[in-house]
């Protein structure tokens, strides 16, 4: 069977979280996501006994759910889980028993995910017949801005391009992933928030201090030259900025959810076993295959 391609270096991944633990780390991001991650989870009326926040950076999917009475225990598993009740898990490999768990939650995670379908072949496993996953991560036009940014400024200065900023999904393949992982019900959204700074080196230094600089397999293990980072801000400004010269810095959110399939969901209809035609229903003409209009 083949190996999915290694795209991030989770080792490396996992130092740089440890390193914005250590900084004065940058939430707003992860706070916000938690919070709406609340209040889609509050829309649903029914009982999680037993819960798991899945890679969540920090403890903020664990607080916005406190208040939350349809969740039994909620445990943190996550590479450098640290709040009680908590396991250390990595998203690829996860330690739970085949439907032992009700709900799945995750924010900001599973882009760092090398085998993605793998992981949520996993999540459905694990999950109780009827068991949610609501999760959301970086969607592929995340930080697009610094990305063109960086490939402008290399091809000029060093004659090449490096990979800088990591491949993230497109919302578009999301649902087939769901689908093919098993679960039922799958729905797909997106969000677009764009961030706005006074340089793009005030972006690089909150990257760092949310544990989300470059931590890709294949980047240059040399040191970024100074020409090539001073010539990326020069374009980021030229290209990126508004009237008051702040530069814009975009972050797509994808959500996605998905079911444990369950024999009380509801199911498509069998093809044929309608009872009143779509022509009714709308009001119009059916014309058969082969006929024209008007004919």
């Amino acid at each position: 069977m083949p190996q999915s391609p290694i795209v991030f270096d989770r080792a490396l991944l996992r130092r740089r979280l440890q390193r914005a633990r250590a900084l004065r780390p940058e939430t707003f991001l992860v706070d916000r996501v938690a919070a709406d991650l609340a209040e889609r989870l509050g829309a649903v009326l029914r009982r999680f006994d037993i819960a798991v926040d899945l890679g969540t950076p920090t403890d903020a999917v664990r607080e916005a759910l406190a208040d939350n009475t349809s969740i039994g225990t909620l445990i943190a598993a996550a590479p450098l889980a640290r709040a009680a009740p908590a396991i250390v898990a990595d998203e690829e490999a996860l330690p739970f028993a085949e439907t032992s768990l009700d709900l799945i939650v995750s924010a900001l995670a599973l882009q760092f995910v090398n085998d993605l379908p793998g992981t949520l072949i996993q999540i459905r496993r694990a999950l109780k017949p009827d068991g949610l996953l609501l999760a959301a991560m970086f969607g592929g036009d995340t930080l697009t801005e610094l990305r063109q940014s960086f490939a402008a400024a290399e091809a000029e200065v060093e004659g090449g391009a490096s990979p800088h900023v990591a491949p993230f999904a497109d919302v578009r393949e999301m649902g087939a992933l769901l689908q093919r992982a098993g679960l039922a019900l799958p729905v797909t959204d997106v969000e677009r928030l764009t961030v706005r700074y006074s340089s793009p080196f005030i972006l690089l230094g909150e990257l760092r201090r949310m544990g989300a600089t470059n931590a890709l397999a294949e980047r240059r293990r040399t040191p970024l030259r100074r020409a090539t980072l001073a010539r990326m801000a020069e374009i980021y400004r030229q290209r990126f900025a508004d009237p008051d010269g702040r530069i814009r810095a975009t972050f797509e959110i994808i959500w996605l959810s998905g079911w444990a399939p369950h024999e009380s969901q509801q199911k498509p209809l069998r093809p044929g076993s309608a009872k009143t035609r779509l022509a009714d229903a709308l009001g119009t003409l059916e014309i058969k295959t082969g006929d024209k209009a008007g004919s």
